[in-house]
């Protein structure tokens, strides 16, 4: 092959790439925009609403108690013995409280939500294109998106918070039972600190960023499942594609949430 030719594919491979690139961001935009709207158009499926409500935030409780539980444990050994050094330790409790609060808890909380409830959602939407059962929905009269997605989507949107509140919960308590019962800290000047540093709006922050990231899975997850294409295949490469395009997302979403909370 020329290198004029080759130049060429290149160029015409970059371009064809970044046109499906924009394209799905497009498509993307598109189906969250519908799936908004049609929040509070007839008919209301509460019922849908509540069993996404019960999947992404009942079945994740668990996952999340833990993940909370132990940040704060391990996160409250790191610090103490920072703190130590200084003569400091005293004030570890407000800063395990701060850390969860503003970042641990709603980062931490929604990765994991992400990795169970993301991935099940793009594969049972990617289960039912492959299978023509949204198809089905269609000839039926049904409206697809808001009887698949928009439910979905607001689960995420108000569970995660609901979950992040759990996290942070424990992940304070994790730091209690290490720092207090372990390390030989005063369980009433513990507490005084995480009152003292813990304000208003860290908790403000916190939960804007929670619905921020429970909204993003709950969307991206729909997305790629809704838009499955490929069979089989075609649903295994949706479910990862969800998983990893929703923590790169969130991840990014909570940098810029942060600058602007700061700035």
């Amino acid at each position: 092959m020329k290198p004029l030719d080759l130049i060429l594919q290149r160029i015409e491979r970059l371009g064809r790439t970044t046109l499906e690139s924009v394209s799905g961001v497009g498509t993307f935009g598109i189906l969250f925009g519908q799936a908004l709207a049609l929040v509070m158009r007839r008919p209301f499926r509460v019922q849908l609403f509540f069993k996404q409500m019960e999947f992404i935030g009942n079945k994740s409780l668990g996952v999340v108690i833990l993940t909370g539980m132990f940040t704060g444990m391990v996160l409250t050994f790191q610090t103490y013995r920072s703190l130590r050094d200084f003569g400091s330790e005293s004030i570890v409790g407000g800063l395990v409280a701060v850390a969860m609060v503003r970042e641990l808890g709603p980062v931490l909380t929604a990765l994991m939500v992400n990795a169970r409830a993301g991935s099940a959602i793009a594969a049972e939407l990617g289960t039912m294109r492959v299978t023509e059962q949204i198809d089905a929905l269609f000839a039926l009269a049904v409206n697809p998106v808001q009887y698949l997605v928009t439910p979905r989507v607001l689960a995420g949107f108000i569970m995660v918070p609901m979950l992040t509140a759990v996290s942070d919960m424990t992940g304070i308590v994790g730091g209690y039972l290490v720092g207090v019962i372990l390390l030989g800290v005063d369980p009433g000047i513990y507490f005084a600190k995480v009152i003292d540093f813990v304000s208003l709006s860290d908790i403000v922050q916190g939960t804007v960023k929670a619905a921020t990231f429970g909204t993003i899975l709950a969307q991206v997850a729909a997305y790629k499942g809704y838009y499955t294409s490929g069979g089989a295949e075609g649903v295994g490469r949706a479910t990862t594609e969800a998983v990893v395009v929703s923590a790169v997302l969130i991840l990014f979403s909570d940098y810029l949430i942060t600058v602007f909370w700061q700035s």
